[in-house]
């Protein structure tokens, strides 16, 4: 379905070349001045040069041509050359017709591409953290949105399990139970199906162990052997790491499930190693890679970089990979087994130069087709009240679940503090409202910059919040059960000026979800239903809806706020949440 701009600047363009003009120049916009009109043209402005007229005349003829127009009324000419004017009401409400008739809202369907979101990024063995929380937010709005256009879209959690960590914790482990027989290198029998230890036992292990190997060197060197021998392949640590990753990714879903985040894949650094020799030997093979200092690296530096970008380097001194070298490697896998054509990588913008660096190296070698996207998301820092990354009172990371917790919390007292609900309905309700507090809060910023986590003001049921978005479908939702009939379809002609802006601001839907989509960014689809249920709430305190005697009328508000509801409750899923039948 055409976006309702267009049509409007064809219609526009159709009466400038009527009057011997460009029809270029009819390009329409809304109206920075929304008390004067509804939309407007400055292309008299653009054409007086070239057609050696004042842009007054020039509009003058256009507005006259434009007066039996079905599309647009109230058409006037302003000095020096500007161009007002409405929209047809009749049209109006044909035109949001056929949009509720439509798929998608009308949206626009492009050609569907395959994508790999990478948006996850945990470390085994570690419990989610605030560091998580955007990432997993943003990259699970942006591959709803990315669905919703069309696209195949797969979100892939990159899980971190390999490397030195994992050889503290089967050091750690082999002090604490040293009789487990994953440590007896002559047992040949199987292997016990349960873990021997618990994801708090395995959250605790490490931090430990991490802390020893900065001040006991044996107990380094041990790890580091420990690591070797797992990455040789050796059995029982291997059958140890098999339920570290048990463990860690059932705990990882539980809590990556409190925020309605989902994966299609769960692989990991370790799925990318087998790719790595031949990787390697390929940068070698195309006089890419050479030593430097003892390590393999690639120079990725431009002439026209106006900053520094070091060379990348492949494989340390000691042969060892780095995180520049799986992720070369997880492109290398990512072309073999999906053949997308973006990868998009929702990450801490702290990280651009890794993937500066990442993604030369991949055009490099040609990791990827030239046409094939590789796009980096940078997200800023969630911050404090301080300005100041987000910790807990003591001073400390705060778990992703804890945080949880205090959002709903402080949802619950304010439901239990103002309203009648047994105590089971409002903690279902409030971790429902508490989800969008959460989401909503991030979201309506734009990803790349920083912002304040402000658990009042998100939680608040007024203004600018997720809350606020829900309470307002929740009335609607009750206008709708109090109407008890039959929700009619048809949405007639707008008799006022509140119920036209509702219409006006509903039609914007197809425009807001095309820039969204185009810039991966879900703050605009925040901030177009922060307008939209303003302007829901507007026209609801001005109308008398449900007392309206008129039965056209009635039916008339009640299809055109249902589909209200329709919309926002599409945009609400699109960004990761959902609304309650009451609040």
């Amino acid at each position: 379905m055409e976006k309702l701009l267009s049509i409007i600047s064809r219609e526009i363009g159709d009466a400038f070349e009527a009057c011997g003009y460009e029809r270029e120049l009819g390009r329409v916009t809304v109206s920075n001045r929304p008390d004067l009109c509804e939309y407007q043209c400055n292309g008299a402005m653009a054409g007086a040069k070239k057609y050696h007229k004042a842009p007054f005349m020039i509009a003058d003829e256009v507005a006259e041509k434009l007066q039996s127009s079905k599309v647009v009324k109230d058409v006037a000419s302003v000095k020096p050359g500007f161009l007002n004017f409405n929209l047809d009401n009749e049209y109006l409400a044909s035109y949001i017709n056929q949009m509720k008739t439509s798929k998608k809202h009308g949206i626009e369907l492009s050609a569907p591409e395959k994508i790999v979101i990478d948006y996850g990024g945990p470390n085994v063995a570690k419990p989610l953290h605030v560091g998580h929380l955007r990432s997993a937010i943003i990259g699970e709005s942006v591959k709803r949105i990315l669905r919703y256009a069309g696209n195949e879209v797969i979100g892939d959690a990159h899980l971190g399990d390999w490397g030195l960590q994992m050889g503290l914790i089967i050091t750690e482990l082999k002090e604490r139970k040293p009789d487990l027989v994953y440590f007896d290198h002559e047992y040949t029998g199987e292997y016990p199906e349960e873990a021997p230890f618990t994801i708090s036992e395995l959250e605790e292990i490490y931090p430990c162990a991490s802390g020893k190997a900065k001040v006991d060197e044996e107990f380094a060197k041990r790890a580091h052997d420990a690591t070797v021998m797992l990455q040789n392949k050796d059995r029982g640590y291997t059958a140890i790491w098999n339920h570290i990753l048990k463990v860690s990714i059932e705990d990882l879903q539980k809590n990556y499930s409190k925020l309605d985040v989902h994966f299609d894949l769960w692989k990991k650094e370790s799925d990318a190693q087998p790719y790595i020799p031949d990787m390697v030997q390929m940068l070698k093979d195309k006089g890419l890679a050479y030593i430097s200092n003892g390590a393999l690296v690639v120079d990725v530096a431009k002439p026209e970089d106006t900053k520094e970008v070091p060379p990348c380097i492949i494989l340390k001194s000691d042969g060892a990979s780095l995180y520049q070298t799986t992720d070369l490697a997880t492109i290398v896998e990512r072309e073999k087994l999906f053949k997308p054509n973006r990868i998009i990588y929702v990450v801490d913008k702290r990280q651009e130069m890794h993937f500066t660096q990442v993604f030369r190296v991949s055009r490099l070698a040609e990791l990827v087709p030239e046409d094939t996207k590789l796009q980096f998301l940078g997200f800023g820092t969630m911050n404090g009240k301080d300005g100041k990354p987000f910790k807990t009172r003591q001073g400390g990371v705060m778990r992703l679940e804890h945080l949880i917790r205090d959002i709903n919390d402080a949802v619950y007292d304010k439901i239990m503090a103002s309203r009648d609900e047994d105590e089971e309905t409002a903690r279902e309700n409030a971790k429902i409202i508490g989800l969008s507090a959460i989401k909503y809060g991030d979201l309506s910023n734009q990803a790349s910059k920083d912002y304040v986590f402000d658990v009042d003001r998100f939680t608040s049921f007024e203004g600018n919040t997720g809350p606020y978005i829900l309470y307002t479908i929740v009335r609607i939702k009750s206008i709708l059960k109090k109407f008890g009939q039959e929700i009619p379809t048809a949405i007639t002609v707008p008799d006022g000026v509140a119920q036209k802006a509702l219409m006006l601001d509903m039609t914007r839907f197809a425009d807001v979800f095309a820039q969204a989509s185009a810039e991966y960014a879900p703050h605009k689809l925040c901030a177009y239903i922060y307008d939209l249920a303003n302007d829901f709430n507007r026209f609801y305190h001005e109308t008398k809806i449900l007392a309206e005697e008129d039965q056209d009328k009635k039916k008339g508000y009640i299809a055109l706020i249902s589909y209200c509801k329709d919309i926002l409750e599409t945009c609400i899923e699109l960004l990761g949440f959902a609304a309650p039948e009451k609040m």
